[in-house]
């Protein structure tokens, strides 16, 4: 499913006009994306959370040369799903 998929979506369960649920949808991801680069986590339960961890410093490989490089340490997005969404999804 892509954006536009999920705003019909959207739009169709919560009977609202598609320019609303883009609307609701963007700003579910803006502050989202804020709560995350502040450093805080987005838990929803029931859905799952959102968190930012730390991948630290590590050798790699160029699949194309066979040299090994430097991969630089960097903050990475996490989901996790909730209880209910994984129960749900293994049904």
């Amino acid at each position: 499913m892509n954006k536009a998929e999920l705003v019909d979506a959207i739009a169709g369960e919560a009977k609202l006009s598609k320019a609303s649920a883009e609307k609701a949808l963007e700003a579910f991801v803006n502050q989202t994306t804020k709560a995350l680069k502040s450093g805080n986590n987005v838990a929803l339960v029931g859905f799952g959370s959102f968190k930012v961890v730390k991948r630290a410093a590590r050798n790699g490989r160029n699949p194309q040369t066979g040299k090994s490089i430097k991969i630089a340490a960097k903050k990475v997005a996490k989901f996790k799903a909730g209880a209910d969404l994984a129960a749900k999804v293994n049904k």
